[in-house]
């Protein structure tokens, strides 16, 4: 058995993919912040986004919807200055908008049982033997990205929420011949 492909050579990678990627993540919390990195992440690789995880998480007060949802230009420019996250405004602005769509979402319906309503509940079980057959969107992603814009979500088209959908656990996309496929299924 050898893991995905994509999961290495860095330990970071690695360990990433051996106990993260692809379990199940049921915290409404956690699932929001797993779609602000991956929005940060648009456009550059995810090895960028680990290395500066947890600059993300000081920067992004822990990731609390709540108290980002009151922030405004001041801690735009305060997160513009800071080298250790990805510095783009649109991303930065649209996490801000985000956390107060969240807010909603989470008031009214709870933001895991909008996000895992699409899927009924349970991880889609794929079987792909290699990592060039797994697609960078699916149908499903796009109705999923569609419907997080009407919400009022910016940076969350339909390869990024994919890339989502993956790394939560809504789709299982480790190649068969990954130990973790079957550990997931």
């Amino acid at each position: 058995m050898e893991r995905c492909g994509w999961a290495g050579p860095e330990q970071l990678y690695i360990d990433y993919h051996d106990t993260e990627w692809g379990v199940p993540e049921r915290d409404s919390r956690a699932l929001w912040e797993m779609l602000v990195l991956e929005s940060f992440q648009a456009g550059l690789s995810w090895i960028t986004i680990l290395r500066k995880r947890e600059n993300f998480r000081a920067a992004f007060a822990g990731f609390n919807p709540q108290i980002i949802a009151t922030w405004g230009e001041r801690e735009v420019q305060r997160l513009l200055e800071n080298p250790g996250i990805i510095r783009h405004r649109g991303k930065i602005e649209a996490a801000i908008r985000n956390a107060r769509a969240w807010q909603e979402i989470e008031r009214t319906q709870g933001f895991q049982r909008f996000l895992w309503r699409y899927v009924e509940g349970h991880p889609v079980q794929n079987a792909w033997t290699s990592s060039a057959e797994i697609p960078a969107f699916t149908p499903l992603s796009i109705q999923i990205s569609k419907d997080l814009k009407k919400a009022g979500f910016g940076f969350c088209g339909p390869t990024t929420v994919y890339a989502f959908m993956q790394a939560v656990g809504m789709v299982n996309d480790h190649i068969v011949t990954c130990p973790r496929h079957s550990e997931l299924a």
